[in-house]
């Protein structure tokens, strides 16, 4: 009996510094992405895409983000789009605002954990108005021109969906050459009729975090039943893109779910 308590022991701090240092293991990822609709001057575009930053908790997804940043700094896509939850608590802004001085310029929604919407004990609500230099899109959305061509970057109100009154019909414009949606939450994808818009982004799954094998796969302890959990999804309405995060929420680990930094190589859809 002692002896496997003995080994009990040993297996579970195993599994707790395997997580702790998951959580800092940050994958550095370039995506062929193709999608429909996309104009010819487009095809190539780079989007770096991250998500879940989550600071402000006591995690090695702290690394995992300063390694992610230091990376799209070198890259320097076309676009850098942030999709939600960026702080856990307020300790974490000072963090938060230096990391997006070195994206300037680049696009955000906030997430559920960003207004308190969580059930995690360690979150708080934070009240964040303003990301300068990065552009912060609350139902609302820009237009930049690209290669010649007018692309449209809309972002929605997480509290819109949790109220169930997210509207992103409103947010076209149909005079863009190509549109984006930023959506922290990825089941935003079935609220779009076709033609809307062309490319999702959306986070908040965190690849599970917290996974365990089996013989379909992942078992996503935190997520059972969701649909939509990391990776390209292709559905009627969009292409969309779900980050795997690249922090952690309820506790500082991650198991069999990396920490991820995308930069999504967009391409032309061949006839």
């Amino acid at each position: 009996m002692r002896v496997r308590s003995v080994l009990g022991g040993g297996a579970l701090a195993g599994a707790l510094a395997w997580g702790h240092f998951e959580a800092g293991w940050v994958r550095l990822r370039e995506l062929p992405v193709e999608v429909p609709g996309l104009p010819e001057e487009l095809d190539g575009l780079r989007i770096a895409h991250l998500s879940d930053l989550h600071l402000g908790s006591p995690s090695r997804g702290v690394a995992a983000i300063d390694r992610a940043v230091s990376w799209v700094e070198r890259l320097q896509p076309d676009l850098v789009a942030i999709t939600g939850d960026l702080l856990s608590r307020r300790s974490g802004e000072p963090a938060l605002r230096g990391f997006l001085e070195r994206l300037s310029g680049s696009f955000a929604v906030l997430g559920n954990h960003d207004f308190g919407l969580s059930r995690d004990p360690f979150s708080e609500p934070v009240e964040l108005r303003d990301l300068a230099p990065a552009i912060l899109l609350s139902d609302s959305s820009r237009i930049v021109e690209l290669r010649g061509r007018r692309v449209q970057i809309a972002g929605l109100d997480p509290r819109s969906g949790w109220k169930r009154r997210a509207e992103p019909g409103l947010l076209v414009d149909p005079d863009a050459d190509f549109r984006i949606l930023l959506a922290h939450v990825p089941r935003a994808v079935d609220w779009l009729r076709p033609g809307w818009f062309h490319l999702v982004l959306a986070g908040h799954m965190h690849g599970g975090q917290i996974n365990v094998p089996s013989v379909r796969g992942k078992l996503r302890l935190a997520h059972l039943s969701a649909r939509y959990t990391e990776g390209l999804y292709r559905t009627e309405a969009a292409v969309m893109h779900v980050s795997p995060g690249l922090g952690t929420t309820f506790v500082p680990f991650r198991f069999l779910a990396r920490p991820e930094a995308t930069e999504l190589v967009l391409q032309s859809v061949a006839d």
